[in-house]
């Protein structure tokens, strides 16, 4: 197969869809990779290192959609790149559709078949390919938060682990899945006092079990959500519901009586936020401020950390990659459900529920397509 891996154009975004190991994996099987130039230049991946491990270097993004067969990205494809997307193309990205009509719109008109990273589940359960992304954002949300409220940045002024005489931050962490639970190994190792509140008891008991008195646990729901939210000097966002939109857990009035100077962060911004005064901003402007609340809503959290989430992603990412060229889309969904599941947009279908359900479309199974 020819598989085509073009420069990301989203604002402040380096990542890039397969590392020089991955194109050598994909060139051992026999297959050929097109690579932008500069594509990984960004992160250290010289043109160079790519050509050493068998990939072509194409000038320009068009050129690669023209001519692949498969397109791996990292982000969501934007406008001009859907428009070069064709019938029968395999686009095998993050899409992040449920929020999205647009692109939603953009893909169902091309034709193509669209894989989502964040979709595809593992034999273990879980997202394995959301879980590295997850990681690095659930990490990086202590981080941006805990800078964010430096008074610089509009913050209240409070340093998150406090020093001796004078309390630390209090740190209230929405959902206890990969994101939540990332957020809390970083803000428990900076001092900060941490409640994380989740609708599974059994993972609040996991929790529990691993960090003891040093974090507190409560079961998610409204009266508790608006009691830690309301108390904190940092809120982390981060629940999902697989390829649907996150739901609005912080209400704008919650968000109104909030500590002036308190920060909020958004990881589940990619599907449309779980704070209902929230929307999606950049590394170049990543805040804004309701009600003397800083918002902190990166679309793209990782890509701040550029290298390091090429690596993790790739290392999620090449196996199904490699399947898919190895056996085409139809017999490679076929041999594994889990694949079959990342399916949410094929030959001008919504084969997603959650996101057709969402966005108003008929929902067409994947296994209809296939058979």
């Amino acid at each position: 197969m020819l598989v085509g891996v073009p420069k990301e154009i989203k604002n402040q975004e380096s990542r890039v869809g397969l590392t020089p190991a991955s194109v050598k994996e994909l060139v051992l099987r026999g297959h050929q990779v097109l690579v932008q130039k500069n594509a990984g230049a960004a992160i250290g991946l010289t043109d160079s290192m790519y050509e050493g491990s068998g990939a072509s270097i194409i000038d320009t993004a068009a050129e690669i959609f023209a001519r692949a067969e498969m397109i791996v990205k990292v982000k969501e494809p934007q406008p001009q790149e859907c428009a070069m997307l064709r019938e029968g193309q395999i686009l095998y990205t993050y899409l992040h559709l449920a929020p999205d009509p647009e692109q939603t719109r953009a893909l169902v008109k091309s034709g193509a078949v669209c894989l989502a990273y964040e979709t595809i589940t593992g034999a273990n359960g879980g997202l394995p390919l959301l879980a590295p992304m997850s990681e690095v954002a659930g990490r990086m949300s202590i981080q941006a938060g805990a800078a964010h409220l430096e008074k610089s940045k509009g913050g209240m002024g409070l340093l998150l682990g406090g020093v001796p005489g004078v309390a630390p931050g209090h740190v209230a962490i929405i959902g206890a899945g990969v994101v939540g639970t990332n957020a809390l190994q970083i803000a428990v190792g900076m001092g900060a006092r941490v409640t994380v509140l989740d609708k599974s008891v059994d993972r609040l008991r996991q929790l529990d079990l691993v960090f003891g008195n040093r974090v507190s646990t409560m079961y998610s729901n409204a009266h508790t959500i608006e009691e830690a939210v309301l108390d904190a000097d940092l809120v982390i966002g981060g629940v999902l519901v697989p390829g649907a939109a996150a739901p609005k857990l912080v209400t704008r009035d919650m968000i109104s009586r909030m500590k002036k100077g308190a920060v909020v962060v958004d990881v589940a911004i990619d599907q449309g936020g779980c704070f209902e005064t929230s929307h999606a901003t950049t590394h170049e402007q990543p805040t804004f401020i309701v009600d003397g609340v800083v918002h902190y809503c990166v679309a793209n959290m990782p890509g701040a950390v550029a290298r390091t989430s090429t690596f993790a992603l790739n290392n999620a990412t090449i196996a199904h990659a490699v399947a898919l060229a190895d056996k085409g889309w139809k017999r490679a969904l076929q041999a594994n459900p889990h694949l079959k599941n990342g399916l949410n947009v094929c030959q001008g279908h919504v084969t997603y529920e959650a996101v057709a359900h969402g966005l108003g479309y008929p929902y067409i199974s994947a296994d209809s397509l296939l058979a």
